[in-house]
């Protein structure tokens, strides 16, 4: 069976930010042996927003989590920029976590004793770095949290905290972020505030962003879709739209009712 491989569709010149080759990831063994993922090969270029999407089961988290560092990998290759990840020691690994990864989860994982900008810069001290202070203030500016900056996460709606985890995942400047269901707690107005806030990270920052979510309409926010299904990639959409986006998933829906 032939393998679809996922093309970028950011400009040709734009350095690779992570890629996966014939990565596969298997979990258990004999009868309880599952193919999460199948040989699944993409690329994410820097300065690229990238939404992954697929039925329940597809693999899309398990994708984010090997590219990410955050599971190893049963065969294959998971790189961030030159950086081999498969075969670095838990050090190393938890090093180029730390100062080139961004994270952002459904759960704000904001420390209730610290403030907002305490949060935002608290991976730098854990580190030992000093933030850059211009690009700090333009994160900020570019969250909107200029006047939020000395509440604690308390204080703050659930649209706040998460803008607080935007900010800090920016903060360090890494080479790429990884989103998981990054507005899975939020209603649809703060989400629509967050998933802009992301855009506009990519477009006026650089950054490179990659977001597993089920939303069509937070998928829309993407420069492309990459698809997954039974841990394959079988589709990679360019400029998606929302309408676009929920008339492919309804498609894997009937596959799977009628399969």
């Amino acid at each position: 069976m032939s393998t679809f491989v996922a093309q970028p569709h950011a400009s040709a010149t734009a350095a690779v930010a992570a890629k996966a080759t014939d990565l596969s990831k298997v979990y258990g063994e004999g009868e309880t042996r599952v193919i999460a993922l199948d040989q699944v090969s993409v690329e994410f270029r820097q300065a690229e927003y990238t939404a992954i999407m697929g039925p329940s089961g597809s693999g899309k988290s398990t994708l984010m989590h090997c590219m990410a560092g955050l599971d190893t990998v049963s065969s294959g290759s998971a790189r961030i920029g030159d950086t081999e990840l498969t075969g670095l020691s838990d050090k190393k690994l938890t090093r180029l976590r730390r100062d080139r990864i961004g994270f952002i989860f459904q759960a704000f994982n904001l420390l209730p004793t610290l403030n907002a900008l305490e949060n935002i810069t608290l991976p730098m001290d854990i580190a030992g770095r000093k933030p850059d202070k211009e690009w700090l203030e333009r994160v900020i500016a570019t969250v909107g949290l200029a006047d939020r900056l000395k509440h604690r996460p308390a204080q703050l709606s659930g649209g706040q905290q998460q803008r607080v985890a935007v900010a800090r995942a920016l903060a360090g400047r890494p080479d790429i972020i990884f989103g998981d269901e990054p507005t899975g707690n939020l209603d649809s107005r703060a989400g629509a505030e967050v998933l802009g806030f992301l855009r506009n990270s990519v477009r006026e920052l650089g950054q490179t962003v990659v977001m597993v979510t089920h939303d069509p309409v937070a998928a829309a926010y993407a420069d492309r879709v990459v698809f997954l299904a039974d841990g394959r990639v079988v589709d990679d959409m360019p400029e998606p739209t929302a309408e676009r986006v929920l008339e492919h998933m309804k498609r894997f829906d009937a596959k799977g009712r009628t399969s």
